[in-house]
């Protein structure tokens, strides 16, 4: 996905993909992540998530990563969080502790950016990769994350002729061949999402599943 688009998608407002609240699956599954109070939850292609703040008010910090300086600096403004800004190599560092969003590519990403990672969190990110980006997407974390981690992947599931993305449509065949063995694939919940999502209903979707993943050893 070529970065314009998401600079425009932002610049213009169209972000009817941002949820106004935490994601049901994140509150229902975060235990399944095994990670403690204090640990570093990597959230990519964050937007300006409210995710984030709720899982600071659990007690873990948050690494998010997003492209779009509108969305980060969104993010720090309507929740009254006065941030620091700093220069890290090819990312804008904002900061307000527990919470530090790395402004760039996230291809960008090296394995020393994401060294105190405990686990993935991803709920907007592979679902906004064209699938010739997915494949890239999995392997940068791989080489990057520190050691095998959880990852909880939310994703969205519909008859992608119906739309063109994103957010793309992942289904879990798609997961099994992004993440192939020795990473194991648990599907922990679906439920029908089309009635929360209008945009998409207008566009014309007739069916809309999110689905949840727990991906482990990868």
């Amino acid at each position: 996905m070529d970065p314009d688009f998401w600079h425009s998608r932002w610049a213009n407002n169209q972000i009817g993909f941002h949820e106004g609240q935490p994601n049901d699956f994140l509150i229902k599954y975060i235990g399944r992540l095994g990670v403690r109070h204090g640990d570093r939850i990597l959230v990519p292609m964050c937007g300006k998530s409210i995710d984030m703040i709720w899982l600071t008010d659990q007690g873990y910090r948050v690494l998010g990563v997003e492209i779009s300086p509108i969305a980060v600096q969104a993010f720090f403004e309507e929740n009254k969080l006065p941030a620091q800004q700093s220069v890290a190599g090819p990312f804008t560092r904002w900061q307000y502790d527990p919470i530090e969003i790395l402004c760039g590519d996230f291809f960008a990403l090296t394995a020393a950016d994401l060294s105190d990672v405990a686990a993935v969190y991803d709920r907007a990110a592979l679902i906004a990769l064209p699938e010739g980006l997915r494949s890239a997407y999995a392997r940068h974390l791989e080489t990057s994350l520190p050691g095998a981690l959880k990852h909880l992947l939310v994703t969205l599931d519909y008859p992608q002729a119906q739309m063109q993305g994103p957010p793309f449509s992942v289904d879990a065949a798609a997961v099994r061949r992004l993440f192939p063995e020795p990473c194991v694939i648990e599907p922990l919940d679906s439920r029908d999402a089309l009635q929360d999502s209008p945009h998409l209903k207008k566009k014309g979707l007739t069916q809309l599943q999110e689905n949840a993943f727990l991906l482990s050893r990868c």
